[in-house]
């Protein structure tokens, strides 16, 4: 899944000297969390919410309402940029986006060009929509977890059972992490079988199911 499929590219992006008050009413106006920082043009930083109230002076403050809002209204957004700027470009994977965020506890990557040009962000909740789009459950509402062997066919052996049995195939993941060397863990959903119950049984005959449930999104 290409970064450039999940990003949003109507942007909303603030100047190196904007200040912490105008960058939060900026962020209040448009329902957003993040906004990605340029001087001259180009991109330098990015911040995020929680940037800006860990700036804002708690309410345990000495500083009246007068001085409190001066001070908001001097101190710009680029003494608050994080010192290292992560980004990703459009053609790279929504997983790697997801595995840089988790490595360097973001919640937000702009996303640039070839160029080094801004071309839009992905945050945890783009993430969130790409993984649910992906998982099936939507599509499907019978969700099977194994533990297969880590060997050619092994897939293969469970979804013939489920196609046998009517079954349509709306998604298959698979991990490897936690698991016991030699094996792998897959998760399948599916839909349109005539009969779960004497599925699961020929499941359970011929592999470890770790679950066999049936979910929908209310």
């Amino acid at each position: 899944m290409p970064v450039k499929d999940w990003m949003s590219k109507d942007l909303v992006t603030i100047d190196a000297d904007t200040s912490i008050m105008k960058a939060s009413k900026v962020m209040k106006q448009n329902e957003i969390q993040h906004l990605p920082v340029l001087s001259q043009g180009r991109l330098a930083g990015i911040v995020s919410d929680r940037d800006l109230k860990e700036a804002t002076p708690s309410k345990a403050t000495t500083l009246d309402i007068h001085e409190m809002y001066h001070l908001l209204d001097t101190v710009t957004v680029k003494s608050l940029m994080p010192k290292n700027l992560f980004t990703i470009t459009p053609g790279e994977t929504v997983e790697k986006a997801a595995a840089v965020m988790l490595q360097h506890h973001i919640s937000a990557l702009p996303v640039v060009d070839a160029k080094g040009a801004l071309a839009g962000i992905i945050t945890k909740g783009d993430i969130f929509r790409a993984f649910v789009a992906v998982s099936g459950i939507q599509q499907a509402e019978l969700a099977i977890g194994f533990e297969l062997a880590d060997r050619p066919g092994a897939i293969k052996g469970v979804t013939d059972v489920i196609r046998a049995h009517g079954g349509r195939i709306a998604s298959i993941l698979t991990a490897y992490e936690g698991v016991p060397e030699g094996f792998g863990q897959v998760f399948i959903r599916a839909k349109d079988i005539k009969d779960e119950q004497t599925l699961l049984k020929e499941l359970e005959a011929k592999s470890t199911v770790l679950y066999f449930i049936r979910e929908k999104v209310n």
